[in-house]
């Protein structure tokens, strides 16, 4: 993996080429028909054609690391599409209670990846780092416990409408007081 080394933020020959010439980049490299090579050479055409300078002109290794990061950038979009794109399905088709389920599932998922990150790296975990941590945690487990307690309550109340409705039809047809009170507690006892 590479390491990150911090820049002073200088511009790139690409960041200081004219809007027009990097939106023609931007689209030779998105197009997959064509080598480095050959979108170097376009480009470096294009540089001679608006009289920018023999210093301007990209290099091979220049291109390949403004390539790579935006590949790298990229790959992150269309992967976030594609996230994006089966949590909507899946949420579009889930009931609240697994909408809350899975949001908190991910937000467990993230904290861990992060705490991992935390204890992977060479420098000590400060105590404020570690108390926001914490705090993160017991949020997310009341929010577990509240989503718990409220799914709980939805059921309770549907068994309870279910009873009464299960008891009314039940008496029409004619069945003894006893027999109705069996069936609602049956029905309300699946509930619980």
């Amino acid at each position: 993996m590479m390491s990150e080394k911090p820049t002073r933020g200088r511009p790139s020959k690409i960041d200081l080429l004219p809007q027009d010439i990097r939106d023609q980049l931007h689209h030779l490299l998105r197009d997959k028909r064509h080598t480095q090579e050959d979108i170097r050479e376009a480009v470096n055409e294009l540089i001679d054609q608006n009289g920018l300078g023999e210093d301007m002109k990209l290099s091979r290794t220049g291109l390949n690391r403004y390539a790579t990061r935006m590949e790298e950038v990229g790959a992150r979009i269309r992967q976030a599409r594609e996230i994006s794109e089966v949590w909507v399905s899946k949420l579009g088709e889930a009931p609240t209670s697994d909408v809350g389920k899975m949001v908190q599932e991910l937000v467990r998922t993230l904290a861990y990846d992060t705490t991992l990150k935390l204890t992977e790296s060479p420098n000590t975990v400060s105590p404020k780092e570690l108390n926001q941590l914490a705090l993160f945690s017991q949020r997310i487990e009341q929010a577990a416990m509240v989503s718990h307690k409220r799914e709980k309550d939805i059921r309770a109340a549907f068994a309870a409408e279910a009873a009464d409705v299960a008891g009314k039809a039940a008496r029409s047809a004619g069945l003894s007081k006893e027999t109705v009170n069996t069936i609602k507690r049956q029905i309300l006892g699946i509930a619980q």
